[in-house]
């Protein structure tokens, strides 16, 4: 496949999922924070709920329309250069910027009992249920029907659960060591080189991801504030037109593979020595364009807000439609590589995984999403 990711009570830093799916339930977003239910039987206007800060959640909503986005313009990507560099444009920054904020929200995790098992009904479960649902589905879409179910090499979306539960558990770690931004680069800069890893647990992009997780985990709420400035947010717009034009430059020239970070220099056809020079090199760049597309972000409370709360259902789900629409050929039309269709696409990607993220679509996919086995942990 050539989708890299093909790129959420009081939420409380490092709650992934609740013990039990019941009504009260918190759900979960891409991120790992969680949005509050009313209990049962309870007016909701008698006790006011948790405030969530609608800034996280308006991010983690525009984050996961551009990962939508950037897998509907995969099969456009052939015919127009201007896609192209859209395409390698987001992809620059959308999932560092999703994977910036996992650890923001990852901070509290201890390696608590409680944290444990949220961690395993919350990424785990999810894991195990969409790697087996995605495995039987690509069967049919790719025309694979002996593909093996194996939950050791991540298929299609799932390599962020896989990469989340790595990073969740080392966090305790990364608090620990005096310059933990720094050691995760040194990790993720070998990893560039080393080709030997293998695929299990898409290793290459858990460890090459690393140093965004661990940045996340370092920030503090006055360094979003910071990129919310006035001044920030001016110079944001000449910082992405010099992006994009660097990437209408850089397509013909560079291979996007360096922007799945799922692969070596060395598997990339490049010397070893390219690996941590364009680890360094891409991080700086991906954080400045996370720092834009923050600075962006509405602090206020919008339509979407609530949507962001849930993006993981968008982001789990999304992929079936992504893998149907090639199979059932809704790219075959001449149309859809010309503007219009190139326009129209974007659009219907959006609007498909805001939909994804919505109340009712959380209730019917709730036993996938958040899978909850009280009968299977001590009180």
């Amino acid at each position: 496949m050539s989708s890299p990711h093909t790129p959420a009570a009081t939420p409380r830093a490092g709650d992934t999922a609740p013990s039990r799916p019941s009504p009260t339930a918190p759900a979960p977003d891409a991120s790992g924070t969680r949005v509050p239910r009313a209990p049962a039987g309870q007016d909701v206007t008698s006790r006011p709920a948790p405030r969530r800060d609608a800034f996280f959640d308006n991010a983690k909503y525009l984050a996961i329309v551009l990962v939508a986005v950037g897998h509907a313009w995969e099969p456009l990507r052939d015919g127009s250069r201007a896609v192209s560099a859209l395409y390698m444009l987001v992809y620059a920054f959308h999932m560092p910027a999703f994977i910036v904020v996992a650890g923001y929200h990852s901070r509290g995790f201890d390696g608590s009992p409680e944290r444990v098992k949220r961690l395993i009904t919350g990424v785990v479960l999810p894991y195990v249920v969409f790697e087996t649902a995605y495995t039987f589905f690509t069967r049919w879409t790719d025309g694979v029907p002996d593909r093996p179910v194996t939950l050791l090499e991540p298929l299609y979306l799932t390599w962020f659960l896989a990469a989340l539960f790595v990073w969740r558990l080392t966090t305790p770690l990364w608090k620990l060591v005096r310059w933990p931004v720094p050691l995760a680069l040194a990790v993720a800069m070998l990893a560039s080189v080393s080709p030997s890893l293998g695929d299990d647990l898409d290793v290459q992009r858990v460890l090459q991801f690393l140093p965004y997780f661990v940045l996340g985990l370092v920030l503090r709420p006055e360094h979003f504030r910071t990129v919310r400035h006035r001044r920030v947010r001016t110079l944001a717009v000449p910082v992405f037109a010099g992006a994009l034009a660097v990437a209408y430059w850089a397509v013909p020239r560079v291979t996007s593979g360096w922007l799945y970070h799922r692969d070596s220099a060395q598997e990339l056809s490049a010397p070893a020595w390219y690996g941590p020079v364009a680890t360094l090199v891409l991080f700086g760049c991906s954080l400045l364009l996370v720092a834009c597309f923050l600075a962006w972000v509405p602090g206020r409370r919008t339509w979407f807000t609530t949507l962001g709360a849930a993006t993981l259902y968008g982001y789990l789900l999304h992929g079936f439609v992504a893998q149907v629409s090639k199979y059932w050929g809704w790219y075959d039309p001449d149309w859809l590589y010309r503007p219009l269709g190139e326009v129209t696409v974007t659009l219907v990607a959006a609007a498909v995984v805001t939909a994804l993220c919505t109340p009712p679509v959380r209730r019917v996919f709730r036993w996938a999403v958040e899978p909850g086995l009280p009968w299977a942990f001590r009180r």
